[in-house]
């Protein structure tokens, strides 16, 4: 087959369109969603709680997280009307189907950590290690 070879036919995949796995994870597999997910099992937290507790996270980031989650249905917003503005934040009934998964994968992590590290060195040392492409 030559390199200008065009006649591939198309496939109709399901999983290219209205995806429930890449939806899913396009939520929960960001940077921050997870981590909001656990804290918020934990207990119910204000915003400045929720931004002292989770490392490195702007106030933007945190913002922008919770209103996705919000949008998603698992975390509801509570304002009440006090001076100043009291917002509540907790898990929903369907959040808390998300903490079994993200805990099972949080302990797999942590029992594999060491693992990943040390077939990364390994990966980097060999020789002639090609370089990742763009």
């Amino acid at each position: 087959m030559s390199a200008t070879y065009t006649d591939v036919p198309v496939v109709d995949d399901p999983l290219d369109k209205d995806c429930p796995i890449r939806e899913v994870l396009d939520r929960v597999g960001d940077k921050w969603s997870a981590l909001v997910v656990v804290r918020l099992g934990q207990r119910t937290h204000r915003f400045n709680e929720l931004h002292r507790e989770i490392d490195g996270i702007s106030q933007r980031m945190l913002t922008l997280t919770l209103r996705a989650l919000v949008r998603d249905g698992l975390v509801s917003r509570t304002a009440y009307p006090t001076v100043p503005p009291r917002v509540d934040y907790e898990l929903t009934e369907l959040g808390h189907t998300l903490l079994a998964p993200i805990t099972a994968l949080h302990e797999w992590a942590v029992a594999h950590r060491g693992e990943i590290h040390e077939a990364r060195a390994r990966h980097d040392q060999a020789p002639g290690t090609p370089e990742a492409g763009p």
